[in-house]
């Protein structure tokens, strides 16, 4: 039985996927590997059949064309047949003795005949040219040692909600939610991780530092420079996401406030890039982005707007452009990201 499905999606990874490739491996049979290559023109390809014809028993490869991040993840998602679903980025990889115990883990369940609809576990960003590593833990929020639902959750801090890095969702559920994440659009992450919400109603907490996320290439989608030249995909995620659901109908109130506050750093962050590019134009979308929000769930809209993120990023004039500003780096250099 393959416990985790792993999905490696790569474009023009050959001089880091091996990395990826490797830390997963100590999971033998018990998982298996489906890299895709998202129609890279380097040697990705080769270097997945070569993982493939060395361990056919554990390593899949899906060649297709181009289509982005999020359809890399469609697809392994498609390919996937073990119990559980796990994306790992080819550029990052995940610590063996945390992937051991999450195996035992699963494995108990198993013989248990229980299931759960998530797992999450902590993640570490491996930010280059940083000596101590910043750890998003869960354990001040979620419990440990038992299976519990959205109303035994506590109080998420800003810097740790939960991302892609720290879930494993179950295989079936995220088929069956018929999550579908758009081609050629950077961040979709954030659907990924967002979308399968209401869905789910057994989770478990590991507190382990499984996932490391590596920061320091300056080509990553989150480098700041790129996240401003794309701030229309990270428009069009925010607003993908304000479609999904209206929050009144969330039946979890804490599971409610959670995506309410995931939503509010959304807007944060498309507000945050279109006044640091300092372009009138830009400024214009950030407008249209909070009215787009209330035209669509005025409730929300009322929440976030006039909550601490949303009254930081909504300060009218320079001075308050400039402000906005400045509680973005300081936040920055707290968290730890790009």
């Amino acid at each position: 039985m393959k416990y985790i499905s792993f999905a490696v999606p790569c474009y023009n990874s050959e001089e880091y996927m091996a990395h990826a490739i490797e830390s997963i491996l100590p999971g033998g049979t018990d998982v298996e590997i489906i890299i895709v290559n998202d129609g890279s023109m380097d040697n990705t390809s080769g270097i997945a059949h070569e993982y493939q014809a060395k361990y056919p028993d554990i390593v899949r490869v899906v060649d297709k064309e181009n289509g982005g991040h999020g359809d890399a993840v469609n697809s392994g998602l498609s390919y996937a047949g073990g119990k559980y679903f796990k994306v790992v980025d080819s550029d990052d990889w995940v610590d063996e003795d945390a992937l051991h115990k999450i195996l035992g883990v699963l494995r108990e369940f198993e013989d248990e005949d229980r299931e759960i609809d998530m797992l999450v576990s902590n993640y570490v960003y491996e930010k280059a040219g940083t000596e101590h590593k910043r750890c998003i833990h869960y354990r001040n929020v979620l419990p440990q040692d038992e299976v519990f639902r959205w109303d035994d959750i506590g109080h998420f801090r800003l810097d740790q909600y939960i991302l892609m890095h720290s879930v494993i969702y179950r295989t079936d559920m995220l088929k069956l939610s018929q999550m579908r994440l758009p081609k050629h659009t950077f961040y979709v992450d954030n659907i990924y991780v967002y979308y399968p919400l209401p869905q789910v109603r057994k989770i478990y907490y590991l507190d382990v530092d499984f996932y490391r996320y590596f920061i320091g290439r300056g080509d990553q989608s989150v480098n700041e420079k790129v996240m401003i030249s794309r701030i229309d995909q990270q428009i069009f995620v925010t607003k993908s996401m304000i479609d999904m659901y209206q929050m009144g109908k969330i039946s979890s109130g804490k599971l409610r406030n959670y995506m309410i506050n995931y939503l509010a750093i959304m807007m944060t962050v498309s507000s945050i890039l279109a006044i640091r590019s300092k372009k009138e134009e830009n400024l214009e979308k950030k407008k249209e982005l909070w009215q787009y929000l209330k035209k669509k769930d005025f409730r929300t809209f009322v929440k976030i707007r006039w909550g601490i993120l949303g009254q930081t990023m909504n300060i009218p004039g320079k001075p308050g452009r400039k402000i906005s500003s400045l509680v973005y780096s300081v936040a920055r250099r707290i968290i730890g990201f790009n």
